[in-house]
């Protein structure tokens, strides 16, 4: 008869290794004790990357932060109890912004529950609005079969992938004892459970009748947020040539860096939406919208205030329409929607149209003004990943960048939109792609400080702009309360010198955004976990 220590462990194996038979290369720990048999077997398996951060929050956005880059799940491990709760926050945005995650509770068998025993909650259905799935397990039973389990973490890393990524739970119960009293047997090698799925593309009568919808018109394509893909910045501008249409282009469109033709890019348009020359710039007939809803103001309003026909291409199954002006929604890949169209008889706008555009873009690229982030963005190597904070950073970014043929890879946690977790995000990044470059505000900084301890080992560099709080507020109608400055500007006095050594960065502080640039370019040449502060305060 098996032992208890020996079954937990064999079950947790047979687990483990179905998970990296699916594809999984990362785990992200953080130590427990009744999680112990999970973690053993996490930390034997060959082939998986096995990361350990005591603080379940920043865990999570760590492994939110190698999902993002990789673009495949991350396994993530915690203990019973507070533990798995301290994983919400990133499933939240894991959920909104499509990353997928597999979180695994460890939990006290079914007789520990409600009677008062320690460190025991409900956890089954803790995540139940936000995940895509969620398996509450039954403690391992003797001669399980290992093809089960194999299957149900192909199934599960399935669900977290297709057909709209995202978080999914399991909760695994363990009976005491939980380690094996001898040496347990490895686990059975299994072939690879194979998930094929389809690329979705609208039929040919769909095709037909946007082609002469679109033809001939005055259109605007407009891009947000869309996950990484090689290949699709060519299909989108090839769309945009064909119709003779601007493209307003997000940063985290992947639009604005890379080699692809940019010659159909408008990126300033924060600074000209809201003149009198975008006034006079007949509406436009139609709107493409990829990607999520956009970031800024300006843009927003200019979806909202149209009364164009509004066409949404989006794989995913969600309903994305904040302003209420969807005509048209096409569950679709991106790249294959635009291929597809191109086949069609396109005829491009009037002469005219797309220089009306073109023509505010140049206007406010002669404006400029010097600023931080034309200075981090030229600081910046070629592949360098840019994770940008919530609030006033991705604004700035989205208003100032600009574009240029140097290919940067963009990230930020705009699911849900909150400023906790992004250190450990950009850290988690930095774990998957290498050299990453973070751009967040005070105010973020001190809400995921303990995240600066994933950073060790690490090729990044942190640039906290300290500008005496929350700067975003200065802009929003808060402003005028009397009470603004303690309730929402919140300016804080913590010393980022100290905190930096703390974790075991590098410090730097500068003053002007020429300084800034100098140093980045120092602290990207020498790697290694940096943090340089930007005082504007």
């Amino acid at each position: 008869m098996t032992d208890t220590g020996s079954l937990n462990l064999a079950w947790s194996q047979a687990m483990i290794a179905g998970f990296v038979s699916a594809g999984i290369t990362d785990a992200v720990i953080s130590p427990g004790s009744r999680s112990t048999p999970l973690a053993l077997a996490l930390l034997r398996q060959p082939g998986l990357r096995s990361h350990v951060a005591i603080d379940e929050r920043s865990a999570a956005f760590f492994g939110l932060g190698i999902a993002k880059a990789q673009r495949r799940p991350v396994l993530l491990l915690a203990t019973s109890g507070t533990a798995p709760a301290n994983w919400l926050p990133a499933i939240v945005e894991a959920s909104q912004a499509g990353v997928p995650l597999i979180a695994v509770s460890a939990d006290r068998p079914p007789e520990l529950h409600g009677c008062g025993a320690n460190q025991t909650v409900p956890q089954a259905a803790m995540f139940a609005p936000y995940v895509r799935a969620s398996h509450a397990l039954a403690t391992p039973d003797e001669g399980f079969d290992p093809g089960y389990l194999h299957r149900l973490a192909a199934q599960v890393a399935d669900q977290a992938t297709w057909p709209h990524p995202g978080p999914v739970h399991i909760n695994q119960p363990f009976r005491e004892p939980l380690l094996p009293a001898g040496d347990s047997p490895p686990a059975a090698r299994l072939e690879p459970v194979r998930c094929h799925h389809p690329v979705a593309e609208p039929d040919h009568r769909t095709l037909s009748d946007l082609a002469n919808r679109l033809s001939g018109r005055p259109g605007v394509m407009v891009c947000g947020e869309m996950p990484i893909a090689a290949t699709r910045n060519s299909a989108l501008v090839g769309l945009a040539s064909a119709l003779a249409c601007p493209i307003l282009a997000e940063p985290l469109s992947g639009l604005r860096f890379g080699p692809h033709d940019r010659s159909h890019l408008c990126v300033g348009y924060n600074r000209w939406l809201d003149t009198s020359g975008a006034a006079a710039i007949p509406p436009p007939e139609w709107i493409i919208r990829f990607g999520a809803f956009p970031v800024t103001r300006n843009l927003q309003n200019y979806l909202s205030g149209s009364a164009a026909t509004q066409i949404v291409v989006d794989p995913w199954p969600r309903w994305s329409d904040p302003a209420r002006k969807l005509t048209d929604l096409l569950h679709a890949d991106p790249e294959s929607f635009c291929n597809a169209l191109l086949r069609q008889r396109l005829k491009p706008a009037n002469d005219g149209w797309l220089g009306q555009f073109l023509a505010l873009e140049r206007q406010a690229a002669e404006r400029n003004t010097p600023n931080h982030i034309p200075a981090i963005v030229n600081a910046l190597p070629a592949g360098t990943a840019l994770f940008v904070g919530n609030s006033l950073a991705i604004r700035e970014l989205d208003s100032l960048s600009g574009h240029s043929d140097k290919t940067l890879h963009i990230h930020a946690n705009r699911g849900a939109s909150g400023i906790d977790g992004n250190l450990s995000t950009a850290a988690g990044i930095a774990s998957a792609h290498g050299r990453t470059v973070a751009l967040v505000g005070d105010l973020t900084c001190q809400h995921d400080i303990g995240g600066l301890a994933q950073t060790r080992g690490l090729d990044i560099a942190i640039v906290v702009v300290n500008n005496g709080g929350g700067g975003i507020f200065d802009h929003l109608p808060q402003r005028s309360l009397p009470e603004f400055s303690r309730g929402w500007r919140t300016p804080q006095h913590v010393d980022f010198e100290h905190a930096a050594r703390a974790f075991g960065l590098t410090y730097h502080a500068v003053g002007t955004a020429d300084d800034l640039a100098i140093r980045l370019s120092g602290a990207v040449e020498s790697g290694g976990p940096q943090l340089i502060e930007l005082k504007l305060a």
